[in-house]
């Protein structure tokens, strides 16, 4: 699945997806492994502080689009609390988590698949889809 927070994703990435899954009973979603150190607070609203540092080594942020096959889709969607999930993946985690499947694949997206989350990305973004008309047009 996709959605419209992600209008940068470059054909190459949606290639290894569809390449890497199409035999994949499951399916799985494009991911890369996060670059960032990570910080986990406290939770505090006026005054955060840091409870620790996570370990990133195995930590890949999620993009989309995911792609998974339909019946696993359709019953993962048909879980309880489905509606609260944050993305598609997360559904057939759960499913995964009790043996009805096998847990989805990491194929590896793009740096350049960013989601429009704040006001400033809009600008990266329009950047990005220049760069890649460029890119496509050979100029």
């Amino acid at each position: 699945m996709h959605d419209a927070a992600r209008p940068c994703v470059p054909v190459e990435a949606l290639r290894r997806l569809v390449e890497t899954l199409g035999g994949d009973p499951v399916g799985g979603l494009l991911a890369v492994p996060v670059a960032d150190t990570l910080k986990h607070g406290d939770g505090g609203a006026d005054d955060p502080r840091v409870v620790r540092t996570e370990d990133r080594r195995q930590l890949w942020q999620a993009q989309t689009p995911q792609m998974f096959r339909y019946g696993v889709l359709v019953r993962a969607c048909a879980e309880p609390g489905a509606m609260e999930a944050t993305d598609e993946s997360s559904l057939v985690e759960r499913l995964a988590e009790r043996g009805a499947c096998t847990m989805p694949r990491l194929v590896m997206g793009s740096r350049a698949n960013l989601k429009i989350t704040w006001p400033e990305d809009f600008a990266l973004a329009a950047a990005i889809l220049a760069a890649q008309a460029e890119i496509k047009g050979g100029t």
